[in-house]
């Protein structure tokens, strides 16, 4: 079941209703059985899936958190719970990236031609609530949470359907206590929910899916373009993929709002940063403090010494890169923004230095978006090969769009108003770094506000794209 889709227009609704009619002690129940069925949509077979980790999780909890016999060993029970929740998603994600090593081993050691691929489908989501259990494991067995009791309640923390297949990835610390609290209905929240919901969807459907088929033509056959072409793909796919994940977690978090619970920003303006550093804490945010906890730091973080530190960081976004993908290309894309960190840190005085003059500080900005639209290359192009052909043909042909444009039928009016969408997103986020642009337009006259609300539906009814395209992350 996709946000973007009829069924879910239907679904939400009626759980909103179930969930705020039934007495409090039901209520965890019934945003249990939400999601189950949310998730089932897909795959029924797969919720064996969700069903494994959150026993596996939630008995290690109670493992770790008692006073038992087994309570002395709680690294032991801690590494064992870990590894099985990862071989269950190592089996899924990575079992032919795995085999495709295997082979090319054998390959060169004459073992002739032995094909171990095959045929698996991977569930949606398994990355997120895998991350999410592991995270909570973790969270009890450091003490900073005490192991939850309820199953109910825990179940419903591991499956909770705004969030469940494509993030943000929770802490335990904030979104468990808020399934368990008793809530009474807030107006002011479903109303912010609401909104934010909506520019959700805006940036989802009026932007992401109308780029979507031009970054599509180019990178499902890189060979055939060059020059501006490839240079226009990378630069409308940068767009398409924040607006497309950005705009999931809009939706998941004002559709978490509807119930009275809170989820983590994601995305915090990440184009206007100053450094790569800086983005990666404003992109994607869940994920990369995931890795700060409970990868950087158990490794040592920079506390013993800069070499080691470097090595902590290439852990961290070697393993990123190979969270996204079971591909080479999203190691080294991985990888590159670890580098440029490293490099970054080198010459951190005199980038400090820099960003203290606004034409430096636009320097950085314009430096570390570069950074990231070039690594965003290996992201998406279909291997690494591709993404090579890519670098080595930017400006070959650069006078060739007019007839890319013509081919992709992108007619001037089409492009203005591509364009027009665009600098709305980035006056947006630019506003929303110092104030929240929602509560300020909830703040004008209600014909101000409501002309802007009214507006923003038409538009993106207008020009939303045909049929239901996907988001980016449910593959990851």
């Amino acid at each position: 079941m996709l946000f973007n889709s009829f069924e879910f227009a239907i679904f939400l609704p009626i759980v909103f209703a179930l969930y705020w009619l039934v007495p409090d002690r039901y209520r965890n129940p019934v945003l249990l059985g939400a999601s189950w069925y949310f998730y089932m949509s897909w795959n029924a077979k797969y919720l064996g899936l969700i069903l494994c980790c959150t026993v596996i999780s939630y008995t290690a909890g109670r493992i770790m958190d008692s006073d038992g016999a087994l309570s002395k060993h709680r690294k032991a029970v801690l590494t064992t719970a870990v590894i099985l929740c990862l071989l269950i998603l190592g089996y899924f994600k990575y079992f032919n990236f795995l085999a495709e090593i295997l082979m090319h081993i054998m390959g060169l050691f004459g073992a002739g031609e032995v094909d171990l691929m095959r045929d698996i489908l991977l569930p949606v989501g398994i990355s997120f609530y895998t991350f999410q259990s592991i995270g909570y494991m973790a969270d009890v067995y450091k003490g900073r949470v005490d192991a939850e009791k309820n199953i109910i309640d825990y179940a419903a923390f591991v499956s909770y359907f705004p969030q469940l297949v494509a993030g943000p990835i929770e802490r335990t610390e904030n979104l468990l206590p808020q399934i368990k609290d008793r809530k009474k209905f807030d107006y002011d929240d479903a109303s912010y929910g609401m909104k934010l919901m909506v520019w959700g969807f805006y940036k989802k459907l009026v932007i992401a899916d109308v780029m979507a088929p031009y970054v599509n033509c180019i990178y499902n056959n890189v060979h055939a373009h060059s020059g501006f072409d490839l240079i226009l793909g990378i630069i409308l796919h940068t767009v398409q993929i924040y607006c497309d994940f950005s705009g999931y977690s809009d939706i998941a978090r004002g559709c978490s709002s509807l119930f009275g619970i809170k989820l983590m920003k994601n995305f915090d303006s990440p184009f206007f940063s100053k450094s790569v550093s800086e983005l990666w804490r404003r992109w994607h945010i869940s994920l990369t403090s995931w890795f700060r906890d409970y990868v950087y730091i158990p490794l040592g973080g920079s506390r013993k010494g800069a070499l080691r530190k470097d090595i902590n960081l290439l852990i961290a976004f070697f393993l990123s890169g190979l969270w996204h993908g079971n591909s080479w290309h999203f190691v080294l894309w991985g990888t590159v923004h670890g580098l440029a960190q490293i490099v970054e840190s080198r010459f951190k005085k005199p980038l400090d230095k820099l960003r203290k003059s606004k034409a430096g500080e636009a320097f950085c900005v314009f430096y570390t978006d570069l950074v990231f639209i070039v690594a965003l290359v290996f992201f998406r192009a279909p291997s690494v090969p591709d993404a090579l052909y890519a670098f080595r043909h930017f400006f070959d042909g650069i006078g060739s769009g007019s007839f890319f444009l013509n081919r992709m039928q992108l007619w001037p009016s089409q492009a203005v108003i591509m364009l027009l969408s665009v600098v709305l997103l980035f006056v947006f986020d630019a506003v929303n770094m110092k104030k929240d642009v929602i509560e300020l337009i909830g703040k004008k006259k209600p014909l101000v506000r409501y002309s802007i609300y009214i507006a923003m539906l038409l538009i993106i009814m207008l020009f939303k794209a045909s049929g239901n395209a996907e988001f980016v992350y449910f593959q990851f």
